[in-house]
């Protein structure tokens, strides 16, 4: 890598090989790759370690948790007003 940085053209101060590998993952996850590929792609021991270093990069499952709840009981809502015999 020492020899090759003089090589490179336009590569940050301070760039280090091990950068790569932060990228690589980013790339990963930001393109909806789950815990066990990144895990893998970057053999990591276990998948705690993939969390606990990358987790924060992962999209946050609380909003999609909420709006698929909120459908299941919009849809609900919705199929009882339709029924026959229902006050609306």
């Amino acid at each position: 890598m020492r020899k090759a940085r003089g090589k490179v053209q336009d590569l940050p101060t301070g760039f280090r090989f091990h950068d790569l590998r932060h990228y690589l993952a980013s790339l990963l996850i930001s393109s909806g790759a789950d815990v066990k590929v990144v895990q893998a792609r970057l053999r990591h021991a276990s998948a705690k370690t993939t969390l606990d270093t990358y987790g924060h990069l992962w999209p946050d499952s609380d909003e999609s948790t909420r709006a698929a709840i909120d459908a299941v009981l919009a849809a609900r809502t919705e199929l009882r007003q339709n029924q026959p015999g229902t006050a609306r």
